[in-house]
């Protein structure tokens, strides 16, 4: 279909995307009116620890969920595949091990950031080296989360794409004022459910144009979209099952297990029984988002398969595949166009505050607070200073997203080589008593400077193209009369063969073939396993199993806490081993005890 025949938003769709933002808004504005004059600090970080798993599992599948899923996901399987469906395994193993190793830790010493954490187990330093890595992380993610709407917008409305990304992020940076930790996770709940709505009304559309699902499968099987098994152990290969499975567990195990904008949503329930269901409640979500993604991925490549509107020019961006397809089989349907840009776009606003929020707080509280005198006034007056600025820098690192190729692949690549690091700095804390804080540092130091340089090199050097090719593209059944002739097309495909012809031949390092071309996926293996190799070996060659250790910081059974791991890897009944007497925690105010290895001798073994 031509461009000119799909027409942009109607008075309606205004209308549903207006009303949606407003009761997203709304909802900030009423927690913030509530709240007022009686919200501690720990209300507002925390929700003071007062809720149910099933808003806090909606919005933890919101928080990550928004505009660059909707709109990236769809685009990907539709140029590379449904092989991105494996990722719900990825989701199940990263669920459980959040649940079950990384939540007891931060449940238990009761903390509002997860960087006090580090400070806890190694020193301020540790706290903020890993703060300023966290920082760079959401700036960079931000700016990719504000930049997907605006392609959204741009596509269905007509809506300048600079005027789009300024305005989404001069509004979020407004909203992130409002409200607390309660606030942000309604209206997370709330939007999901429109998430959902818009996912449900454009899949039940592209079954009834293209006559059943069974016409889509078969368009999917016979264009190559349906390749789930790919187990090529090569690790260039952009998608396989084991960069699925194994980097994705990683990669999200750095999102879930560690990340602060959903450490602080879990532990903000009643009962870490509430805290644990909240994730496992949140699995299903997932698996939800993922399914209709993946669906309406090959709804669009059945609908598209002999036109494809990337190369014919109808589109600008594949990243706009999704809403050019809204746009075309729900335009005689006035309102739903603008309920799912409404949910792309209140996703955003949601996932896009709340980062601002974060990256304010952790600047205050990590940064500012410890080195100052400042009265609480000023800080308040600071902390909304420092949102509007990270709104700004927010802003701009979204001009940067638009050079970084596809949303979801940018999006992914930023949480494997910066989050890698910190779930490496983590795990180091909470698995290797004897690891200090110089091992913790200079492993941090070295794992992110690893995962860095091979993500920009992947940046200034891409892949060669028989690792990461899209499936084949046709556009043999478009009319070409109201947009642009079939001549332009043909010279757009040369010039792009030619372009890619003259970037082979052009001489590249050793380095580009091989290192910079590692699946992004594997850069957050990459930079976990530096971490901890490195952090492991310097803390040992530097005296590391000396130091004192409070157990309560540690993963594992508090009875040995891993302070004597070995010997609780040798028996694991409870009477032949001297059990430590401790049932109090820092949160209680009780004295911490702190062990060595020499504290407890072979004598305590009977």
């Amino acid at each position: 279909m031509a461009s000119s025949e799909l027409g942009r938003f109607s008075p309606w769709d205004y209308v549903v995307f207006a009303a949606v933002l407003l009761i997203s808004g709304s909802i900030g504005i009423y927690y913030a009116f509530v709240g007022r004059g009686k919200t501690t600090s720990k209300e507002f970080l925390t929700g003071g620890r007062s809720m149910t798993a099933l808003p806090v599992a909606l919005s933890l599948t919101a928080s990550f969920m928004s505009a660059v899923t909707i709109l990236g996901t769809p685009a990907d399987v539709y140029r590379y595949g449904a092989m991105f469906s494996i990722f719900a395994i990825s989701y199940a193993l990263v669920v459980f091990i959040s649940a079950e190793i990384y939540l007891p830790v931060f449940y238990r010493l009761n903390i509002a950031s997860t960087y006090e954490y580090l400070e806890l187990r190694f020193n301020r330093s540790v706290r903020i080296l890993g703060t300023v890595i966290f920082i760079i992380e959401m700036i960079l993610y931000t700016g990719i989360v504000i930049y997907a709407p605006a392609l959204a917008l741009n596509q269905v409305s007509g809506f300048n794409l600079w005027g789009a990304m300024i305005a989404t992020g001069l509004v979020c940076t407004f909203y992130c004022t409002l409200g607390g930790l309660k606030a942000v996770i309604w209206t997370d709940a709330f939007q999901i459910v429109i998430m959902l709505a818009g996912f449900i009304a454009v899949i039940i559309r592209g079954v009834v144009v293209q006559g059943g699902i069974q016409t889509i499968i078969n368009d999917s099987y016979y264009g190559g979209r349906l390749n789930f098994w790919d187990f090529d152990p090569h690790p260039l290969r952009r998608h396989t099952f084991w960069t699925i499975i194994i980097g994705g567990t990683f990669l999200w195990t750095g999102v879930y297990g560690v990340n602060q904008t959903q450490v602080q949503r879990y532990i903000a329930c009643k009962s870490k029984f509430q805290a644990k269901l909240s994730l496992y409640i949140n699995l299903i979500g997932l698996w939800a988002i993922l399914a209709c993604a993946v669906l309406s991925g090959l709804i669009i490549f059945s609908v598209y398969k002999d036109c494809d509107p990337w190369t014919s020019h109808r589109v600008s961006a594949p990243d706009q595949l999704m809403p050019y397809l809204v746009l075309d089989i729900l335009k005689n349907y006035p309102g739903v166009p603008g309920l799912f840009v409404a949910c792309a776009y209140s996703g955003t606003l949601s996932t896009v505050s709340s980062s601002i929020n974060a990256l304010a707080a952790v600047t205050v509280e990590d940064l500012i607070k410890p080195y100052t005198n400042l009265s609480e006034r000023k800080l308040s007056w600071l902390s909304k200073g420092m949102s509007a600025f990270y709104g700004v820098l927010c802003i701009g690192m979204s001009a940067l997203a638009s050079h970084m190729g596809g949303v979801i692949q940018a999006a992914l690549s930023i949480f494997s080589m910066v989050g890698g690091p910190l779930l490496g700095l983590f795990s180091l804390g909470m698995f290797l008593p004897f690891c200090n804080p110089l091992g913790a540092i200079v492993g941090l130091l070295v794992g992110f400077s690893m995962s860095l340089w091979a993500g920009i090199g992947a940046q200034i050097y891409p892949p060669l193209p028989e690792r990461s090719r899209p499936l084949p593209l046709s556009t043999v059944g478009c009319d070409f009369s109201d947009t642009v002739n079939v001549t332009s097309v043909t010279e757009m495909t040369l010039t792009t063969f030619v372009t890619v012809a003259q970037a082979e031949t052009i001489e590249r390092p050793l380095l580009a073939d091989y290192w910079y071309s590692l699946s992004y996926l594997y850069f957050s293996i990459l930079g976990t396993l530096v971490v901890f190799i490195v952090g492991a070996v310097v803390s040992l060659l530097s005296g590391g199993w000396k130091q004192n250790i409070n157990i309560d910081y540690l993963y594992g059974r508090q009875d040995c806490a891993l302070v004597d791991m070995f010997r609780c890897f040798k028996t694991n009944k409870k009477e032949n081993i001297e059990v430590l007497e401790w049932k109090s925690h820092p949160s209680e105010g009780h004295d911490n005890p702190t062990f060595s290895q020499d504290d407890i001798s072979l004598s305590q073994v009977k």
